[in-house]
């Protein structure tokens, strides 16, 4: 490649979305020259004129500055990439219906624009493969007689945090040469506060899954806690906080709640796959959290409720409180019927504080409870979907309500929209002044 053609440092393929787009921003905010490619037009107007299509912390402010700074372009056309010394590809391996890696889009993405990579540059691999995908493509374009570097960068932040947290992480970097490391090492040594090298990529894609698994694992011990605790019709928060009251040892233990979203569950199986699915324990987690929501109406259905729900109303016992707890009673009681029941569920989106509703499982909870409630109504703060009612009247007209996801709104509801209501709240996310049966 000329040094005329290298007018960018860096093309990022997919560089709208939510992992390209902070990644992009941070990387034009320390002066690398960053084209943004993305076939979707309508989050590439968006972007041109400063916002961002999706819920990022400070996204539009850093965002704007990229702009400014003229570090920072955006196109709809693949051409991009041959003008960039660095490709970054935010495609990953998702898994298909059996929990089995699906290669076809990242393959036919790189078979699409295959005729604009030039020999010389560098084709960074961000989101979680299958292992062994970075050899197969690296192999893959030496076959077809380009000389292009193949590296595997993975990324490792939060979403919704990645312009706080990019600068703050170490990145790990991977290549099958030294020269690729050195160049993609340079690049990211311009972001993070450590690089750290491995010396096959391999590794480094295995280091990604193991560190999500680990994430779901720990999130199937919490929920699994939880329903003990529920099976024994006792309060899991009040034995939560007595095990980390002033001990060190058991502060890293979640609560429990929804583990889901577009990476948890999938690199978990990939593991497993990869694994010959010998992954017992990855299969386990998946069975807790998966069947999270099943669980609920299920308990909700045979009015098992126990520590589950809560009675929202005066802390003193007085005769308004009585009354009150009387009335959540008879609810609690009739609350098996579930077909005279209306369920409204709070929050849609797959985490607190999101508006990404992809792989939720508030809509499996949804699937679920339509098929046993009478009526299922749903709201969320940020999402956006003509299906969905306000929060006033799921709280208004719902007999039993479920937070699903935890946005920071909803712990400001007042007591005496909840009175007399069951309450499924395993996220312990709204007012700790109910009395809990």
């Amino acid at each position: 490649m000329t040094r005329q053609k290298q007018k960018f440092d860096l093309c990022i393929i997919g560089g709208a979305g939510h992992v390209g787009l902070p990644l992009g921003v941070a990387f034009a905010n320390r002066g690398v020259r960053t084209y943004l490619f993305d076939v979707n037009k309508e989050w590439l107007s968006l972007i041109r004129a400063g916002k961002f299509p999706f819920r990022e912390e400070k996204g539009a402010q850093e965002l704007k500055r990229a702009l400014k700074r003229g570090t920072l372009l955006v196109s709809e056309t693949p051409d991009v990439i041959s003008k960039s010394a660095n490709v970054l590809l935010v495609i990953g391996t998702p898994v298909d219906e059996y929990l089995n890696p699906d290669f076809t889009n990242l393959l036919r993405t790189i078979d699409s624009y295959f005729t604009f990579f030039r020999d010389g540059q560098t084709l960074i691999l961000r989101s979680t493969v299958y292992p062994g995908t970075s050899e197969r493509i690296q192999r893959y374009f030496y076959e077809q007689g380009k000389k292009v570097g193949i590296a595997f960068c993975p990324e490792r932040i939060v979403q919704g945090k990645s312009l706080i947290e990019l600068g703050k992480l170490s990145q790990i970097v991977s290549a099958f040469d030294a020269k690729t490391a050195r160049r993609v090492g340079a690049l990211f040594n311009k972001l993070a506060t450590k690089v750290i090298f491995t010396q096959k990529p391999i590794e480094a894609e295995l280091a990604k899954l193991f560190s999500n698994a680990w994430r779901y694992i720990r999130f199937a011990v919490a929920n699994q806690f939880f329903m003990i605790a529920k099976e024994h019709h006792l309060d899991y928060y009040r034995i939560y906080e007595a095990m980390r009251k002033d001990y060190p040892r058991n502060k890293d233990i979640p609560g429990p709640g929804f583990s889901a979203g577009p990476c948890l569950l999938k690199d978990t199986m990939q593991l497993a796959a990869f694994n010959n699915n010998n992954f017992f324990i990855g299969h386990a987690a998946m069975l807790v959290n998966e069947g999270l929501p099943n669980y609920l109406i299920q308990q909700l259905k045979h009015g098992q409720i126990g520590a589950v729900e809560k009675l929202v109303g005066q802390s003193s016992v007085n005769l308004t409180a009585q009354k009150s707890l009387q009335s959540v009673r008879r609810s609690l009681q009739e609350a098996g019927d579930l077909k005279k029941k209306t369920i409204g569920i709070l929050g849609m989106a797959f985490k607190a504080e999101s508006d990404d509703s992809r792989d939720s499982l508030s809509y499996k909870l949804r699937k679920l409870a339509q098929a046993e409630a009478k009526r299922v109504l749903c709201t969320d703060v940020y999402i956006r979907d003509s299906s969905f009612v306000s929060i006033d009247t799921v709280l208004a007209e719902s007999d039993i309500l479920i937070v699903a996801a935890p946005h920071k709104q909803y712990a400001s509801i007042s007591p005496n929209k909840l009175r007399g209501k069951v309450v499924v709240d395993i996220w312990n996310h709204l007012p700790r002044n109910a009395k809990t049966l």
